[in-house]
């Protein structure tokens, strides 16, 4: 059972990429609790703070695409190691401006916007990436894995960042993020693996054109891009707004916002486990999404809790259906994909996916203020239950796969 659970860790190039992604996400989550809480105490607005995930993500909806041809033309690791020396020198910088007390929320807002077009150019090339580092088999297996370090990194990273932001300062977590960098740089350079892109004279218009050919051509492919952009525009907000959870609806701390954030990685670590140890099961979408029926309903039991006790469960269920629809749809996604495409059609799922979140974070913070924070994020669960229901008995393309 536990040789199934982490077959993956079998390839020596997945495990160092696996080990340094884990130790950078570690530092990427430090520095998430210390800007969501900085941009709060800077402007007490909400809509700045869904104005900053909306900066950071914005990007994935702009350039991906040509993020994906790019990773298709160039050796993907070439292209990810630029992106993670940019995301280094922003958070660098943040350091010092917090240090030497220059910090301004316009300058948090602008270098989110460089990081996400960092990103947009990593995120396809990391994706088409790891497939080649392992058998066809074990790849969602592989995507499991990737998820529980992401999310590992969300359970330990909030917590050594809560810490850090309480008796250290917030120039610590973003100089602490800027170091973790050097992690992933390092397994990026000792990969055995390269991507030998194929010689072509066409245009990167003609490229992504190719791209979305592919996608058309692939039935339920398109279904599955769009459920993932309002998986992500529905969902993810729950957890850009847990500083205004914690700190206007539950009137407490930084440490209540780090404890919801940890229990929400503990589910999602809970339910990538669960993926893992299923290796290549069937019915991939009908998991997906009854999966997300059940995150409509987890969203909507947190906006309308009244326990810090009750949120901290229903973080940890919501965060475990969560990582199932998103393992099993990446499989589908990555499995139907041919190599020689992967960084174009990855892109398009990168937009669809990392699309969802800036436009979800700046709705829902324009629309917080008015109606509240439960009442905005119960209709968000109410949506994505309905969305769920709707795919899994009505439109049965994906549930068929």
């Amino acid at each position: 059972m536990r040789g199934r659970v982490f077959k993956a860790f079998e390839y020596r190039d997945f495990r160092l990429l696996w080990f340094g992604a884990c130790t950078s996400s570690i530092g990427t989550w430090m520095q998430e609790i210390a800007q969501a809480w900085l941009v709060l105490e800077l402007t007490n607005s909400p809509f700045l703070l869904g104005l900053d995930a909306f900066l950071g993500d914005i990007p994935i909806f702009l350039f991906s695409l040509f993020g994906g041809v790019v990773a298709d033309r160039i050796d993907r690791r070439k292209v990810l190691l630029g992106s993670q020396y940019v995301q280094m020198f922003c958070a660098a910088l943040l350091s010092f401006l917090i240090a030497t007390k220059h910090v301004a929320v316009w300058h948090i807002l602008t270098l989110s916007f460089v990081v996400g077009t960092a990103q947009s150019f990593g995120g396809p090339a990391y994706s088409a990436l790891v497939p080649s580092l392992v058998e066809k088999e074990d790849l969602q297996n592989a995507i499991a894995l990737n998820s529980i370090q992401f999310n590992l990194a969300r359970v330990i990273g909030p917590v050594l960042g809560g810490l850090a932001l309480k008796y250290l300062g917030s120039a610590w977590c973003f100089g602490l993020n800027a170091l973790s960098f050097v992690a992933v740089i390092i397994s990026l350079l000792k990969l055995r693996i390269n991507f030998n892109p194929a010689r072509t004279g066409e245009s990167m218009i003609a490229s992504m054109m190719q791209g979305f050919g592919f996608i058309r051509n692939q039935g339920a492919m398109e279904s599955l891009i769009a459920i993932a952009f309002c998986m992500t525009a529905l969902a993810i907000p729950m957890i850009t707004f847990l500083p205004v959870f914690a700190k206007n609806v539950f009137h407490q701390s930084e440490m209540t916002y780090t404890l919801f954030l940890a229990f929400s990685g503990l589910g999602s670590i809970t339910g990538a486990l669960t993926v893992a140890s299923l290796g290549n099961v069937e019915n991939k979408g009908r998991i997906a999404l009854s999966s997300l029926v059940a995150l409509g309903a987890g969203i909507t039991g947190f906006a309308l809790s009244k326990s810090v006790v009750l949120s901290c469960v229903i973080l940890f269920f919501s965060g475990a259906v969560l990582m199932c629809a998103f393992a099993m749809i990446s499989s589908l996604v990555q499995l139907i994909t041919a190599n020689e495409m992967r960084g174009r059609v990855m892109s398009v799922y990168n937009v669809a996916f990392r699309g969802g979140m800036p436009f979800g974070s700046v709705v829902t913070g324009w629309l917080v203020p008015v109606l509240s924070a439960p009442v905005v994020l119960s209709v968000n669960g109410i949506l994505l239950f309905s969305l769920g229901l709707y795919f899994l008995l009505f439109q049965r393309r994906v549930a068929a796969l």
